[in-house]
């Protein structure tokens, strides 16, 4: 009770002063939050400091998350996983459209979900820090469009199904680098802050057509190469004796 002038003042709030929320949407909240900060400091940063950021006590983040690597596995699967639509699978080998076509669509969908801070930020802080981020996300796109698409390329093309003859390593490499390209996108934005074209949709069909043309040139020769033709050492090759002075002497 006041007494007088007396005058109380107001208690400083403080991290203990969190308000109580259900645990699934405190988990959610940690979780956005932790993609920012990883996104914007690498996955280098303090986790004492991201729980300033969220304002409550470190304790209570390991209350939801038993260690920093469990909390980065589940920005992971926030991120990467969580992001990726299993019906770009479905649209890829639906052949009652043409093939441009529904590349087109998926990898403008695709440029769509990657090519944003966070995204781009975190995979290469990964990179940077050695996680096995990188690797399990490549894995990842080599199941679910790397090898879709190569099955799509070889039966537009009439060539062997890949059950028939195992997908080759340039096959794979081809595939992934229309995903480098727009990837790089991103970079130049996010990491090196240049300018990059304003019409998304429009560059990535583009850059689809233009893949397009050359793949019908040089796919067959991916799947079987021709058969190099081998040349016999040089001492075992038949050589023609030539004739000597003396007997092109004695022909005459």
């Amino acid at each position: 009770m006041k007494e007088g002038n007396e005058v109380t003042t107001p208690r400083k709030k403080t991290q203990t002063d969190t308000p109580r929320l259900p645990r699934a949407e405190r988990e959610r909240l940690i979780v956005e939050g932790a993609v920012q900060f990883f996104a914007e400091v690498g996955f280098g940063g303090d986790t004492r400091e991201l729980a300033k950021r969220l304002n409550i006590t470190h304790p209570l983040l390991f209350r939801y998350f038993a260690s920093k690597n469990a909390l980065i596995e589940r920005v992971y699967q926030e991120v990467f996983i969580g992001r990726w639509n299993p019906y770009w699978e479905i649209v890829i080998s639906n052949r009652n459209v043409p093939l441009r076509e529904r590349l087109v669509n998926v990898y403008q969908a695709l440029a769509q979900t990657v090519l944003n801070y966070d995204w781009v930020r975190l995979f290469m802080f990964a990179g940077l820090k050695g996680s096995d981020i990188n690797g399990r996300w490549y894995s990842f796109m080599q199941e679910h469009l790397v090898r879709p698409v190569c099955a799509e390329f070889r039966h537009d093309l009439g060539l062997p199904t890949i059950e028939e003859m195992p997908l080759t390593q340039n096959e794979s490499e081809l595939v992934l680098g229309v995903n480098s390209r727009i990837f790089y996108l991103g970079v130049r934005k996010f990491i090196y802050g240049v300018d990059t074209p304003e019409n998304v949709d429009a560059w990535v069909e583009m850059e689809i057509i233009l893949f397009l043309d050359g793949v019908v040139n040089i796919y067959p020769g991916l799947v079987a190469p021709p058969q190099r033709r081998v040349r016999k050492p040089r001492l075992a090759r038949a050589t023609k004796k030539r004739p000597s002075p003396l007997d092109v002497a004695s022909i005459g």
